[in-house]
């Protein structure tokens, strides 16, 4: 990186688009502006979230979210740990639970058997392997197809079929979504929950490409895979951007299964109940999101998604319960403190 001549702006996060080319950014607790001739955008994914009853308890946590805190030193060994959800990431998250102690009572993934067999009748060799290895870490555990959570109270878990499983924590999420913020403020098309891009991974915005999770979820590989061909083509470095495009083609498929095998079921719009919180940030529960006709409605009636995370976490999950599509988006993208928002550019 450093033999590269390239600039790394460590603790700065982007709030604002002053321009066509600028930026406004947040190094530390001072703002500041970057300028550029070509962006390239790799914001990633979050855990996408559907509201049921207790999953604003203390001990249910997302997927990602309790392997981040297990990483930092959360205590897992000899904890019970039910993971649910949707998404190969219950695997690979329960694996690394099962290795550092924990026990794993079951894993809940809410897609049907035959849609993950039609999507491992689509991996490659390597997937197949990964994914052979994964299960082979989790013998012993059961892995419930066409399964998930209906309830949970602290110390207990309650499936849509079986009995209530015991635990200490709850793992869960169905997932992921794209981080699309920035695009959206840019004004790059959003299609299907994602950002638009063409064989180069340019956006609808010439000066613009993206990267990664942001164009769609599908992996690891597919990711690296666009951040050299974005590189590349912003660049202007035509011949190493061709020899990608088959490579990026050849993994465009995995996406698209990951995205048709574990689509959330119709039937987890009705887990939640009238006094099921929905957004989190504002104590919004699902009886005061019934009668409004949208979003923006919404907003208005309730302050649904106007809370501290500004609906990254309400906003898909109503996009699923009512088919609200995302609202207006306003800056800033993230709390900045108030100097950073009077600061002169």
């Amino acid at each position: 990186m450093r033999a590269s001549g390239a600039k790394f702006l460590n603790d700065t996060t982007v709030f604002d688009v002053a321009g066509s080319h600028r930026l406004r950014v947040l190094k530390g607790a001072k703002a500041d502006e970057i300028t550029f001739a070509k962006l390239i955008l790799a914001t990633g994914a979050r855990e996408r979230f559907l509201p049921f009853p207790g999953w604003t308890l203390p001990h249910v946590m997302g997927v990602g979210g309790i392997q981040a805190l297990a990483k930092g030193g959360l205590p897992i060994a000899g904890k019970r740990i039910v993971v649910a959800g949707s998404g190969p990431l219950l695997l690979a998250v329960a694996a690394y639970l099962k290795a550092h102690g924990a026990i794993v009572p079951a894993i809940a993934e809410q897609t049907s058997l035959v849609h993950l067999f039609f999507f491992g009748a689509g991996l490659s060799l390597a997937k197949i392997r990964e994914a052979g290895q994964l299960f082979w870490g989790l013998r012993g555990i059961r892995y419930r197809t066409g399964t998930w959570v209906t309830r949970t109270v602290p110390g207990q878990v309650e499936l849509n079929h079986g009995p209530a499983i015991a635990c200490d924590y709850l793992a869960c999420g169905f997932g992921l979504v794209p981080n699309l913020e920035l695009a959206r403020l840019l004004g790059c098309e959003i299609t299907r929950g994602a950002v638009a891009v063409d064989d180069d991974c340019r956006t609808s915005r010439a000066d613009v490409h993206a990267a990664g999770e942001i164009n769609g979820v599908g992996g690891e590989e597919l990711a690296l895979i666009e951040g050299q061909l974005a590189g590349y083509a912003a660049t202007a470095q035509t011949v190493k951007a061709t020899r990608l495009r088959a490579e990026r083609k050849k993994h465009l498929f995995f996406r698209r299964m990951l995205a048709v095998s574990f689509a959330p079921r119709r039937a987890l719009r009705k887990l939640a109940e009238a006094d099921t919180i929905v957004c989190r940030c504002e104590d919004v529960t699902l009886r005061h999101l019934l009668e409004a006709t949208g979003e923006r409605d919404a907003k208005l009636q309730s302050r649904c998604g106007m809370g501290a995370c500004q609906g990254r976490i309400c906003g898909p999950a109503c996009e699923f319960l009512f088919g609200w599509p995302p609202g207006n988006l306003r800056p800033p993208l993230s709390p900045v403190p108030m100097s950073a928002l009077c600061a002169k550019p």
